[in-house]
């Protein structure tokens, strides 16, 4: 009697995290994929900042933690080549930087090109680099939000994939405001990683594909 072999279970996804900081985009990422939500598993957490809090909770999820301080090379150029080896180490499909606060050099940026997302505090192409909330208020804004967006080499001007959008309402501070959105993007970035795990998110020809189609305008998710 001949037996057919079980065809073998696809191997899920895997994604790496980089962070600098205390990790809230991380556990949210993280808690999606324990949920269900991603259809992936988290391959490593990786930081620039040795005594990033990040990598305590990843250690304390019993997850792969690295970190690899720029202080031991001599240049940008040397530091990410290292840094690109060590997360390349952990076979990665997807990278997501999850509040990575160093600039990447072009060099990082082609490598992983395709794979390697960020989120960003703001409704891009509004407000890249840093103080978002301090330049929204001043400026008036009624709205503010979060963008993630595949990365390049221009600063926070890779092509766009989703963004989440929270009101701005009368008194807010930079705190009341952030708080708002860091909300926000625990629902945006576990989305679009689960679109990048399902395949529904994809690089072709230095361009983003969503669902086959190509991407002219990021998605819209609303806020929870």
């Amino acid at each position: 009697m001949s037996v057919t072999p079980e065809a073998a279970t696809p191997a899920l996804p895997r994604l790496a995290v980089v962070l600098s900081g205390r990790g809230s985009t991380f556990r949210a990422l993280h808690d999606a994929v324990l949920a269900g939500e991603v259809p992936a598993t988290l391959c490593g957490v990786f930081s620039d900042k040795v005594d990033a809090y990040g990598l305590e909770i990843a250690r304390e999820r019993a997850l792969p933690a690295q970190a690899l301080s720029p202080r031991s090379f001599g240049s940008r150029e040397a530091f990410d080549n290292a840094f690109g080896d060590l997360i390349a180490a952990s076979a990665p499909d997807w990278i997501l930087l999850a509040g990575y606060m160093r600039l990447l050099t072009p060099t990082f940026c082609e490598r992983f090109a395709g794979r390697l997302l960020n989120i960003h505090p703001s409704l891009l192409p509004l407000y890249p680099g840093l103080h978002t909330y301090e330049r929204a208020l001043a400026d008036g804004c009624t709205e503010h939000g979060s963008t993630v967006h595949f990365v390049t080499a221009e600063l926070d001007g890779g092509p766009r994939i989703a963004q989440v959008s929270v009101p701005v309402v009368a008194g807010d501070s930079v705190d009341s405001l952030s708080a708002r959105v860091q909300a926000a993007e625990r629902k945006l970035y576990p989305t679009v990683a689960r679109w990048a795990a399902q395949g529904r998110l994809a690089w072709h020809d230095s361009h983003p594909r969503f669902d086959g189609a190509p991407l002219q305008e990021p998605l819209v998710v609303a806020a929870p």
